[in-house]
């Protein structure tokens, strides 16, 4: 199916800042890029860390994510090629394959492990945490396990295609459900010098990242050329005009509502005050979790 999405021309969102990611490592060495979650941008509210990782090298993932705690949000799993194994302490387990999804709530705690299944070949996919608002923060943890069977794709006007993770493009919905920031997540492909629109709840936070190749973020005071490996913060507005570089592009687009509440965080744990950090240490080393 074609999507075309038309709002006024003097909504459109300009990039208000580009920020370049950082290498960083985590879980039992794992390399990756580190691009919300480091001192150019410690949070977008209500997004708190985005890491992209890729590697066709072994010793760059193959120690994995060992067991480790969660308390107070979610993390978003997207894969791009390999295979990644969930486990938790509950005795939940799931297959992470190329173009599979997992948005985990970890609510008031658990223990998991993301391993990968693989001893070579590529490993290439994001995580992105977003934080629960203080009413749910201690809410009953949960998965939404999601293969790429069950991600729509849109077709575009042009050529290109648009992978639907999260709300909606036109009369196309994603598959993921979280009510307390009404997340947009796209995964734009884009044919050489193609472009795409579509709307942004206006007060949404939102941010472009392309992945593959070169995109353009299309305003009308000012257009912001991005490279693979930047992210474009939004600014204000309620729709997003994207434009591909001479080889195509693919582009990570995200939005959500931001919760305006405070932040406190330690390591794993997001909460709103140091007393309930302490407390997450205090109920993980007791077991609790």
């Amino acid at each position: 199916m074609n999507a075309r999405i038309d709002t006024p021309a003097a909504t459109a969102r300009a990039v208000s800042r580009v920020i370049q990611g950082l290498p960083a490592s985590d879980g039992a060495g794992v390399k990756l890029t580190r691009v919300i979650g480091q001192p150019q941008l410690d949070q977008l509210d209500p997004f708190l860390l985005l890491d992209e990782f890729r590697s066709d090298s072994p010793g760059d993932y193959i120690g994995g994510f060992p067991d480790h705690p969660h308390r107070g949000f979610e993390t978003v799993t997207y894969m791009l090629a390999g295979r990644m194994r969930h486990r938790d302490s509950a005795g939940n387990a799931g297959l992470l394959v190329p173009g599979s999804v997992q948005w985990m709530t970890a609510g008031r705690g658990l223990v998991h492990s993301e391993m990968p299944e693989q001893e070579d070949g590529l490993m290439w996919g994001f995580q992105l945490w977003v934080n629960l608002p203080a009413k749910d923060k201690m809410t009953a943890p949960r998965y939404q396990d999601i293969g790429p069977e069950r991600i729509p794709h849109v077709a575009l006007e042009g050529g290109g295609q648009v992978r639907v993770i999260a709300g909606a493009l036109g009369d196309v919905r994603g598959p993921v459900q979280a009510a307390a920031t009404t997340p947009l997540y796209l995964d734009i492909e884009l044919p050489p010098h193609g472009r795409f629109e579509t709307g942004v709840a206006d007060g949404h936070h939102a941010f472009v990242y392309p992945f593959v190749g070169e995109t353009t973020v299309l305003a009308p005071l000012r257009d912001t050329p991005l490279a693979r490996g930047q992210l474009g913060v939004l600014g204000e507005g309620d729709r997003v005009v994207l434009e591909a570089g001479v080889n195509g592009a693919r582009v990570l687009l995200v939005a959500g509502r931001p919760l305006q509440e405070p932040v406190a965080r330690y390591g794993p744990f997001v909460m709103n005050t140091q007393d309930e950090i302490r407390q997450a240490f205090s109920d993980f080393q007791a077991g609790r979790f």
